[in-house]
């Protein structure tokens, strides 16, 4: 087996031995590692991780190293000498997202694409590099758990098998009175109304909802203006922001793109010329250090932002149109797959619930044949106790007079032995004995008449147990010829065990499973948020958490504030930028 370190060898010098670096290349789920020949343009780096990962949305991606203790952006229209990069093999880049989408279910079009912005934001999130509310945090959790787990299933999902610290921001822990299980809890309430949603459209979900974050695609600088003031300059999709110091939350100023007519920099001197009636420049300085480095990481992202904000506004290239044709299409076999899985889970569900109804039906009938086979085993009792009684009290006559008849017979029989019969009193013990044998009879038809009612009496028991068992036989809730083979029951699967506690925990489960049903999405997440508003602890929010809780008092949201400052002139922009 050849040596990776000698495979490596022949390959580089089969590139040639000139300007080939060992490459590794991180991504959210691993690490791609690969030769690479140092062309005049960088872009070809990325092309080849995309062609790996069957990325064509490359233009939302860019490249990411380390260097002099700050992050930089790989410049793809230059070598990687000619820039700066550590050349110490593996040279390592991490693959990031550099530039966000206005709308990210209309603008990212492949599967990939939006897996990818999925695991970064979710890792943003949980890192807290973008403020999340809590209960935000929470119905984003729901939808990653979807995204990883599929349909909840409570057979499957048993209590305790969530990760909390993997899925919620950690400050979370000590700003509520809550335990793991509870947190758990309320993620897998919101979990169960995902229900029919395949892991694509859970990302998705998730990304709809993170777009409208405040911190949401924004790049924060450290800026001063010409007073000498720290600022924040954040830039973004639509335009570029200024805040205060301490509050990435809420812009100040707003400049969108397209009354940008010029950006530019010397040094550390950033010049920004606005369209208006004057010539309105806006100039602040880097506060960071590598001034000149900085401002030229700046003046990039400004200028590739501004080129996809101008881009939405255009036709679409041939390049994109043919990757909206074919995302179309998978669309479209998409659907139509999801709808054939609907109609089978909706037949499923349908003899699920038939089923169900049979059991509660044959729970009721195997009850109600307990019940009858008791009370018929009481009268069964009753009515042999009553006609042993009656026996018993019949007999005690009959056994008197057999004693009294045979010691008459024994008396009549002493004289005849002695010798000394007397006529009269022979016919009159043949009379006696006549009348006997002629009771005895009597009694002995009696006696078999008893048998023969008790016998009667024996079978109409064990033929009134019989029909109830070919009752219990027959399914009740369908026909015969119209239920489906797989709701068909035997004879075994009529044993139940009868016990009260059984019946009111069936009924309990199907009961929690119609109330569970009627609850929608809103109203979980509507007593979620009211609930932990009560178990939210004051004095422990974080200096984020207190403006987010103020600007929600105040009915202050990302688009109202950014509709507010888009709807100023630029004159008023600029005067309110000098006041800051």
């Amino acid at each position: 087996m050849t040596c990776p370190a000698v495979e490596k060898k022949k390959m580089k010098s089969a590139l040639g031995h000139r300007h080939v670096y060992t490459v590794c290349v991180k991504t959210e789920e691993g690490e791609l590692e690969f030769l690479y020949r140092d062309t005049p343009h960088a872009m070809n780096c990325l092309q080849y991780v995309s062609l790996i990962l069957g990325l064509r949305e490359i233009w939302y991606f860019g490249l990411q190293y380390n260097v002099d203790n700050r992050v930089a952006w790989l410049n793809l229209a230059r070598t990687l000498r000619s820039q700066g990069v550590p050349l110490k093999e593996p040279i390592t880049f991490r693959l990031m997202i550099k530039f966000y989408p206005e709308n990210v279910e209309q603008e990212l079009l492949e599967d990939i694409t939006q897996h990818l912005f999925f695991l970064q934001l979710k890792r943003m999130i949980l890192e807290e590099e973008i403020y999340c509310p809590p209960d935000v945090s929470v119905l984003l959790a729901s939808y990653a758990v979807h995204a990883e787990y599929g349909d909840y299933d409570p057979d499957v999902q048993k209590p305790g098998f969530l990760a909390v610290t993997s899925l919620l921001p950690k400050r979370f822990i000590n700003l509520y009175i809550m335990t793991t299980a509870m947190w758990e809890e309320k993620i897998t309430a919101c979990y169960a109304q995902h229900r029919g949603k395949s892991r694509e459209e859970a990302e998705m979900e998730y990304l709809k909802i993170a777009q409208d974050l405040d911190m949401y695609g924004v790049d924060y600088f450290l800026i001063r203006n010409m007073k000498g003031h720290d600022l924040l300059l954040g830039l973004h999709a639509l335009g570029l922001h200024i805040y205060k110091p301490g509050n990435k939350l809420t812009p100040e100023v707003t400049f969108i793109w397209s009354e940008i007519h010029r950006m530019s920099f010397e040094w550390n001197m950033f010049l920004i010329k606005v369209l208006g009636k004057k010539s309105n420049l806006v100039k602040f300085k880097s506060s960071e250090g590598k001034g000149c480095k900085i401002t030229s990481m700046i003046l990039s992202l400004c200028v590739g932002n501004h080129e996809l904000f101008m881009r939405r506004r255009n036709p679409d290239s041939m390049e994109m149109q043919e990757i909206k044709i074919q995302v179309a299409m998978q669309r479209s076999r998409k659907e139509e797959a999801k709808q054939r899985l609907q109609k089978e889970r909706q037949l499923r569900e349908a003899a699920e619930r038939a089923r169900d109804e049979m059991e509660m039906s044959l729970i009721q009938l195997q009850n109600d044949v307990h019940m009858s086979n008791v009370l018929l085993l009481c009268l069964g009792q009753d009515l042999l106790a009553e006609k042993a009684k009656t026996t018993e009290h019949n007999a005690k006559p009959l056994a008197q007079k057999a004693i009294k008849a045979e010691t008459e017979k024994q008396h009549n029989e002493v004289p005849a032995i002695c010798g000394q019969e007397d006529p009269e009193k022979m016919l009159e013990a043949e009379m006696v004995a006549l009348k006997m044998d002629e009771e005895s009879e009597k009694w002995d038809m009696e006696d078999e008449q008893l048998k023969q009612e008790l016998q009667e009496a024996s079978d109409a028991e064990r033929e009134e147990k019989h029909n109830l068992l070919e009752i219990t036989s027959k399914s009740p809730g369908l026909p015969s010829d119209t239920a489906p083979r797989e709701l068909s029951f035997s004879r075994e699967d009529l044993c139940f065990d009868f016990k009260d506690t059984d019946m009111k925990s069936f009924f309990t489960v199907t009961e929690k499973k119609k109330v569970a049903k009627k609850k929608n999405l809103h109203e979980v997440l509507k007593e979620m948020k009211t609930e932990m508003e009560l178990l939210r602890l004051k004095g422990h929010e974080t200096p984020l958490d207190c403006i987010y809780f103020q600007n929600k008092a105040l009915g202050i949201t990302k688009h109202s504030t950014l509709m507010m400052l888009t709807l100023q002139s630029s004159e008023s922009k600029l005067a309110h930028y000098e006041t800051l």
